[in-house]
């Protein structure tokens, strides 16, 4: 018996990658896997005429936005996501777009044995803001962007 109340080693955070429609993107950083239900608060006056807050569960279960970082693709014009923007951007939601538009995916995590061992999926996402690096002669770093992903439903399911 181990003296230790640790019994798993802990999920390393850089080990995690985007699986988009039928795609998987390599990624260098995510946030906004927030998990989140709504809360409503109701104020009403007890027996004894004092004040009294009940909080209880709304209707809405909230998503926040993905943010996702990754290295700057070198033609954008064939990568998948500034396609998917662009086809956003030009030709918007209307009839059957709208769902064409939206799609599913999940981010995937890892463990230090390359074991999936955490699953984010994320439910009629679609990408809203696609943001460049600033670029200068005197770096030598790779340039990065960092996209939005608008999502509708969050759940972790592993």
């Amino acid at each position: 018996m181990s003296d230790s109340l640790i019994a798993t080693d802990p999920i390393v955070a850089q080990n995690f990658y985007l699986e988009i429609a039928g795609e998987n993107i390599i990624l260098t950083g995510v946030s906004g896997l927030d998990v989140e239900a709504d809360v409503v608060t109701i104020q009403q006056v007890g027996a004894t005429g004092r004040a009294e807050a009940v909080k209880t569960r709304g209707n809405v279960n909230k998503a926040a936005d993905l943010t996702i970082t990754r290295m700057a693709p070198m033609d954008a014009m064939a990568d998948p996501i500034w396609t998917w923007f662009n086809d956003i951007r030009t030709k918007g939601f209307s009839g059957s777009a709208r769902t064409a538009t939206r799609k599913d995916g999940s981010i995937v995590l890892y463990d230090g044995a390359f074991t999936e061992v955490g699953r984010f999926n994320f439910f009629k996402g679609w990408p809203s803001k696609i943001a460049t690096d600033a670029v200068s002669t005197d770096s030598n770093d790779a340039v990065k962007e960092t996209i939005t992903l608008v999502i509708e439903r969050l759940d972790r399911v592993k």
